[in-house]
């Protein structure tokens, strides 16, 4: 949801800047327009160091005797998945 909010200011503040060319005395629409954009490309940042962090990690262990040597087995299993 971040990237798209994100993508979402680039464009507002694209419009608002590049192309409107309306004066109002109280605000410089321009400024606002950069001010959006410049939040937008943090947002986007923030979004994809978020999904790069996003990892589970599964580690299983098992006990099991060996029927046929008697033997105590341990297996280990560690997957590192990317969500």
């Amino acid at each position: 949801m971040s990237l798209g909010f994100g993508i979402f200011l680039i464009a507002v503040g694209a419009i608002l800047a590049f192309a409107l060319d309306v004066t109002v005395s109280w605000v410089d629409i321009k400024t606002v327009g950069y001010i959006l954009m410049g939040a937008g490309f943090v947002i986007v940042i923030i979004g994809i160091a978020l999904i790069a962090r996003k990892r589970s990690s599964t580690a299983t262990t098992r006990s099991a005797v060996d029927p046929v040597s008697g033997e105590q087995v341990t297996r280990s299993e560690r997957r590192d998945d990317v969500v």
